[in-house]
């Protein structure tokens, strides 16, 4: 519709060829315009404060701050954008963290024009958007609670396997290359999703669920 505001994006995409094709997809429809882009989750924070857009791409898997961690940290900071994940991968430990941190919808990179463009207007209108991939796993993940230590993430049980040899969070901020403040944040989750108080019970339930050993 002529009459529909022009919704604005930020890129977010460690690889040049994938920004490339979606700036050029976006900018040749009428209805959005894109601000910018980054390579990476801390630019992309950094990035998304500055141009304030309406929805954010945002891959998950990226050498300079992973997806999940800069949603977040988006959430965090009460950012105002909405946040649809666009990558490849649709496993659990993939789709579920992220929709846990906040991204408004999930799409795979293989869903067609079409698709995302719808998917860009529904998360910008504040409505969940999943790929019928996606939406099948979190309904089974909620069906089935045994499932729960699928729901940790791979830095998560990174974090676990850490802990379990009792390494502190500095020497595991050290080892992980991230700040004190994140392992923290992960324990945090890795708590929640184990029904555990502390870092001797997080273990213990791991072992009990075949997490860990």
């Amino acid at each position: 519709m002529a009459d529909d505001p022009t919704i604005t994006l930020l890129l977010v995409d460690d690889h040049p060829v994938v920004r490339d094709g979606l700036r050029g997809m976006f900018s040749a429809s009428p209805g959005f315009t894109v601000l910018g882009e980054a390579s990476g989750g801390i630019e992309a924070v950094a990035l998304a404060e500055r141009l304030d857009p309406d929805v954010i791409l945002m891959d998950l898997r990226m050498p300079r701050g992973s997806g999940v961690e800069a949603i977040a940290e988006l959430t965090r900071r009460g950012a105002r954008a909405k946040v649809l994940v666009l990558t490849t991968y649709d496993t659990d430990s993939d789709t579920l963290p992220a929709i846990e941190a906040g991204a408004t919808g999930y799409l795979l990179k293989d869903a067609p024009r079409d698709e995302l463009f719808t998917a860009v207007r529904a998360a910008a209108a504040g409505r969940t958007v999943l790929s019928p991939a996606v939406a099948s796993r979190l309904v089974t993940a909620v069906r089935s609670p045994a499932a729960a230590d699928a729901t940790l993430s791979a830095r998560e049980r990174e974090v676990l396997t850490l802990v379990a040899k009792g390494t502190s969070n500095r020497e595991i901020a050290r080892v992980l290359f991230i700040s004190e403040a994140t392992v923290k944040t992960h324990l945090t989750h890795i708590y929640a999703k184990l029904d555990a108080k502390d870092r001797a019970a997080a273990v213990a339930n791991a072992y009990d669920r075949g997490i860990l050993g």
